[in-house]
C-alpha cells in the first residue's frame, strides 16, 4: 500500500466532480512509456491530483511474483469500476486530501495488465530423454524439463512441437489443474537400438501471444537396450586337421559367436553339447569365456581319428546357437625329438629360480637332444624372451647350455617363459617349456615421492598438529620393500614421524616471531639385510597469525621543543615495532587526543604540530598515541607523549607601575637619602633567563638628576643625595627595563617622572611640563647585575690565566656577598627607621597598585 497526501492551497475545485468518490479502479498495460495520464484523484501532483506512470518503468513480473512472472509499468489508462481479473497485478493506493476542511481518503486500485514480452525459455539447454528399444507405439514420456514463460494466460506457454521427428516421435501436451502445461513424447514407429542408438532433434516451446514467441532446447532421445538379440555362429561347421604327434596345449581351433545387444544382454559362454562324448571332451579343454580349444590329452595308437565337437554358443535367456567342429587327427609315423634337461640352478617343478644380480653367464642347465630313431638330423633353438641363451657345449654333439647373457633385474620382470625347440630334418619339432623366476634381493633403496617436502603451518597451532603423510616406495619385494620413516638427527624435539604410517607430528604451538622456518632431513629405511635408505628434507614455513600487538620502544616519550617551531615541523619520532609479519605487521598510528593541533606520520612515526606552538599559551602538551596493526581482527597498543615546550625570548619586558609616562610623583626635599622614592615593576612572560629583569636610567632630566638611582634588580628608585633649594623642579628619568635573553636580550623603556617640591600649587603647569616631549640624551649603560649569561664559550687558555681568574672570581663573590649581607641589613635597619618617622612616601597621580605588588611590602603612600 502507498498512501499519498494532496495539499490543496488554492480554491478546492479539483474535486467538485469526485468529491463522494471512495474507491477508484484503473488498470494499464505494462512495458509503455513513462509519463502517461492514469486518471485523476491519484496525487503526484499535489496540484492537479493526477496520478501518472513514474519515470521507472514497471515490470509487471517483478512487481506481482505471485501473479505469475514479470512484467513493466506504463500505457495509457483505462477507468474500470469492476475488479481485476485473476491474471491482472493489482496495486493499491490510499489517497488523503488534506487540509482538513477538505479531507477525503480516496482507495485506488490499479491492475496491471499483461503484455506477451517474454518468451518462452527452457531451464536448461540440453534434455536428455531415454527409451527403450522395445516401447510399444504410443508410449508417452513426460520431458522432464518443459519451458518456462513470465507472462500469465494466453501470453504463457501453449504449445510444443519437434523441429525433426524423424518419423517415429511426435510431441502433446497436457495440462493440470493448475495451468500448467507438461510435454509429453509419444512413440509413433517401431525403435531398434541395434540400428540406430539415439536422436538429435530440437524441442520448440511457443506462447500465445501476437506475433507469437519461442524458445528452443537440445532433445537428446537415446534408445536403451533390451535383450532382443541371441548369440549366432556365422558358419554352422568347422574343419580341423591335428598332427598325431602334436605337444599338450597345441591350439585346435576358436569358435566366437556375436551378440547384437550390449553389456550384460551381449555376454556369451560356450560349452560342450551333451551329445560329445567324454574321451573327445578329455582330448580337447574348450575354454568357456573365449571358445579357444587345445589338446588337453597326448594322442596315442588308440585315439579315435575323427572327433564331432558340438558348442554351444549360450547367452541370457536366448536358445543356444550351435556350431560342429570336425577334428581330423593324422597319424605321424616318425617319431620326434626328446629333449633330455639336467638343471644347475635350483629347480622345483619346472621352476628354476635365479637371484637376481646373479653374474652375467650364470649356467642354469644342460638339454640332451636325442633322436628316438636315430636316423635323422636334430637341430635346437631357444625360443622366448629374456637375458639367455642356448649354446652347443663344445666338444660334445647334441649338448646344448643354457646360460644368462645379463644380470636379471626382480623389479623389472619377475617372471620368464622360454622355450627349447629341438627338431629333426623331417620337420618334426618338440618344445621343452622352461620357467625361469626371478628372486628378489634388497638391491632398491626407499625412493621418496619428493627429495624436497615444503610445508606450511599457521603459528599457534593446536598441539600434536598434522603436517603431512610422507611417503616412500621400495621396489623389493616382502620385507625387503617394507619402508619404515625416521627423522634426521638435526630435526628439534617437538617434531614426531610415525615410523610405520609416515605421519609428520608437531607437538608444541609453533611461534612464528621466535621461528619462522624449520629445515631438516627424514629418512626411509627398508626391512632388508643389510638396510638400505634414502633421505628427503622438509622445510616448513610457519604462517603468521596476528597474535602480536603493536610495541612501542618506550611507554612514554618526552620531546622537548623549542617554542615559535614552525607549524609541521619535526617534532620527534615515534618509534614502534610489531613482531608480526606482512599486513598483520603493518602499523598505522593516530593521535586520540589533540588531533587539531598533531598529526602523525604513519609511515616515517614522524609527530608534527599543524600549527607554531607558543609556550607562553601552553607550556607543555600530553598526547596519547594509538598504533593499530592490520591484522583482522586489529591490534593496537598506546603510548603517552609529552612535549615540553622550550621558552625563546619571544617577549620583551612589560612595564606593569608606573603605568603611564604622563603620571608624576612628588618628592619633599626633605626626603633623606637613601630614601627609596618609588620602584619600576615590570614582568617577563618568558623563563629562565628570558625572563630575568635588569632596570638602568639611561636618561636623565631635571635640576640634579644625579639624585636619583635605581636598583638594577628591584627598579627600587631611591635618593641619593640631600635636596637643595635649587633642586627643587620636575625630574624626569627614563627607565630601560631589559631581560637576559639569548642571543638577543629585549627590553621595554618607561619615563619616571618626580617633582621636587614642597607642595603642588599649580598642578596643570606641571601637567603641561609632561606633555612636552623631554630633550633627554640616551645613556647606553648596561645595567650591572651579577648574572652571567649562560651561553658563553669557554676559550682554551694557559693555566696562569685560569688560576688568575679564578682568584678574582673567588674574591668578588666573597665580597659581593659580604656587601649584600651588609646593605640588607642596613636597609632593614632604615626601613625600620622611617616606620617610627612615618616619613611620606609619593606614587604616580594615576597610579593603581597591580596585583603583582600584593607580595611587596606595603608602604605609606599620598596621592596628588
Amino acid at each position: 500500500h502507498l498512501l499519498l497526501f494532496l495539499v490543496f492551497v488554492g480554491p478546492f475545485n479539483c474535486f467538485a466532480s469526485y468529491s463522494r468518490a471512495t474507491e477508484l479502479f484503473y488498470s494499464l498495460n505494462e512495458g509503455l512509456p513513462a509519463g502517461v495520464l492514469i486518471g485523476r484523484y491519484v496525487q503526484l501532483n499535489n496540484r492537479s491530483g493526477e496520478l501518472h506512470t513514474s519515470a521507472m518503468e514497471i515490470d509487471r513480473e517483478a512487481l506481482c511474483v505471485d501473479s505469475g512472472g514479470a512484467a513493466v509499468f506504463g500505457g495509457p489508462a483505462a477507468v474500470s469500476s469492476s475488479s481485476p481479473s485473476s491474471e491482472s497485478c493489482l496495486l493499491l493506493l490510499d489517497v488523503l486530501v488534506l487540509p482538513q476542511e477538505y479531507f477525503r481518503l480516496v482507495k485506488v486500485k490499479i491492475a496491471i495488465r499483461d503484455v506477451n514480452d517474454n518468451a518462452p525459455r527452457f531451464p536448461v539447454p540440453h534434455i536428455h530423454l531415454s527409451v527403450p528399444e522395445n516401447a510399444p507405439v504410443n508410449t508417452r514420456l513426460a520431458i522432464e524439463h518443459p519451458a518456462l514463460d513470465p507472462d500469465v494466460g494466453t501470453n504463457g506457454v501453449q504449445t510444443y512441437r519437434l523441429r525433426d521427428n524423424y518419423g517415429v516421435f511426435t510431441l502433446d501436451v497436457e495440462e493440470n489443474e493448475s495451468g500448467e502445461r507438461t510435454p509429453y513424447l509419444i512413440v509413433m514407429g517401431a525403435l531398434d537400438r541395434e540400428t540406430r542408438e539415439e536422436y538429435v532433434t530440437v524441442i520448440i516451446a511457443e506462447d500465445g501471444g501476437t506475433p507469437p514467441l519461442v524458445g528452443s532446447a537440445t532433445l537428446t532421445i537415446g534408445i536403451s537396450d533390451v535383450n532382443d538379440n541371441c548369440p549366432q555362429f556365422s558358419d554352422s561347421q568347422l574343419n580341423v586337421t591335428l598332427y598325431g604327434n602334436s605337444s599338450l596345449g597345441t591350439h585346435v581351433a576358436t569358435v566366437h559367436a556375436v551378440d547384437m545387444d550390449l553389456g550384460s544382454n551381449a555376454q556369451i559362454t560356450y560349452s560342450y553339447s551333451q551329445k560329445v562324448p567324454q574321451p573327445s571332451r578329455d582330448l580337447f579343454l574348450l575354454d568357456e569365456s573365449t571358445g579357444a580349444i587345445t589338446l588337453s590329452s597326448k594322442v596315442d595308437g588308440d585315439t579315435p581319428r575323427l572327433h564331432r565337437l558340438i558348442i554351444l554358443g549360450n547367452g541370457p535367456g536366448c536358445i543356444p546357437a550351435v556350431i560342429t567342429v570336425l577334428v581330423t587327427i593324422i597319424k605321424v609315423m616318425t617319431r620326434p625329438p626328446e629333449v633330455v634337461p639336467r638343471f644347475i640352478a635350483n629347480e622345483v617343478k619346472g621352476v628354476v629360480y635365479l637371484k637376481e644380480l646373479e653374474p652375467i653367464n650364470t649356467p642354469i642347465a644342460f638339454f640332451t637332444i636325442k633322436d628316438p630313431d636315430e636316423k635323422y638330423k636334430v637341430s635346437c633353438h631357444l625360443d622366448g624372451d629374456g637375458p639367455f641363451r642356448l649354446t652347443p657345449y663344445k666338444p660334445y654333439n647334441n649338448e646344448y647350455l643354457l646360460e644368462t647373457t645379463k644380470p636379471l633385474d626382480y623389479e623389472t620382470q619377475q617372471l620368464y617363459e622360454i622355450s627349447v625347440v629341438a627338431w629333426n630334418s623331417e620337420g618334426f619339432h618338440v618344445n621343452k617349456i622352461i620357467k625361469v623366476q626371478v628372486l628378489d634381493d634388497n638391491d632398491n633403496s626407499p625412493v621418496f615421492s619428493q627429495q624436497l617436502i615444503e610445508l606450511s603451518i599457521e603459528e599457534n597451532n593446536v598441539p600434536n598438529a598434522f603436517l603431512t603423510k610422507l611417503y616412500a616406495t621400495d621396489a623389493d619385494s616382502g620385507e625387503r620393500g617394507q619402508v619404515s620413516y625416521f627423522l634426521g638427527p638435526d630435526a628439534p624435539s617437538y617434531f614426531a614421524l610415525d615410523k610405520t604410517t609416515g605421519v609428520l607430528t608437531v607437538s608444541t604451538q609453533l611461534d612464528r616471531e621466535e621461528k619462522e622456518k624449520y629445515r631438516y632431513t627424514v629418512k626411509a629405511v627398508d626391512s632388508g639385510f643389510p638396510p638400505r635408505e634414502s633421505i628427503a628434507t622438509v622445510t616448513i614455513t610457519v604462517l603468521d597469525k596476528n597474535d602480536n600487538s603493536p610495541r612501542f620502544i618506550n611507554k612514554d616519550f618526552s620531546f622537548f621543543v623549542p617554542e615559535n617551531f614552525p607549524g609541521f615541523g619535526e617534532i620527534g619520532v615515534i618509534s614502534v615495532t610489531d613482531a608480526d609479519a606482512g599486513q598483520n605487521g603493518w602499523v598505522a598510528l593516530s593521535v586520540l587526543n589533540g588531533s587539531d593541533i598533531f598529526v602523525i606520520d604513519t609511515g616515517k612515526g614522524v609527530l608534527r604540530a599543524k600549527v607554531s606552538l607558543d609556550r607562553e599559551q601552553q607550556s607543555s602538551y600530553v598526547l596519547w598515541i594509538e598504533a593499530v596493526d592490520g591484522g583482522d581482527p586489529a591490534l593496537s597498543s598506546t603510548a603517552k607523549i609529552t612535549i615540553l615546550l622550550l621558552d625563546i625570548n619571544d617577549n620583551p619586558p612589560l612595564v606593569l607601575f608606573p603605568q603611564s609616562n604622563m603620571s608624576y610623583l612628588l618628592v619633599l626635599p626633605s626626603t633623606l637619602p637613601g630614601s627609596p622614592i618609588t620602584e619600576v615593576y615590570a614582568v617577563d612572560k618568558d623563563t629562565g633567563m628570558n625572563a630575568v629583569i635588569a632596570y638602568s636610567i639611561i636618561g636623565r632630566r631635571g635640576p640634579r638628576p644625579e639624585s636619583f638611582r635605581i636598583d638594577p634588580k628591584t627598579g627600587n628608585i631611591t635618593l641619593e643625595e640631600s635636596l637643595m633649594q635649587n633642586d627643587y623642579g620636575l625630574y624626569r628619568l627614563l627607565v630601560k627595563v631589559s631581560d637576559h635573553g639569548y642571543p638577543e636580550p629585549l627590553h621595554s623603556t618607561v619615563m619616571v617622572n618626580l617633582f621636587v617640591n614642597d607642595t603642588v600649587s599649580n598642578e596643570s603647569y606641571i601637567e603641561s611640563l609632561l606633555r612636552k616631549e623631554p630633550d633627554i640624551s640616551i645613556e647606553e649603560k648596561q645595567p650591572q647585575i651579577s648574572i652571567e649569561p649562560t651561553h658563553k664559550r669557554m676559550e682554551s687558555a694557559s693555566c696562569m690565566p685560569t688560576l688568575v681568574a679564578l682568584s678574582i672570581i673567588s674574591l668578588g663573590s666573597i665580597t659581593l656577598v659580604t656587601g649584600m649581607g651588609i646593605y640588607i641589613c642596613l636597609r632593614k635597619g632604615k626601613k625600620h627607621h622611617r616606620a617610627d618617622e612615618n616619613l611620606e612616601v609619593q606614587i604616580p597621580l594615576n597610579g593603581r597598585i597591580s596585583l603583582h605588588m600584593l607580595e611587596k611590602k606595603p608602604v605609606e603612600i599620598s596621592n596628588i
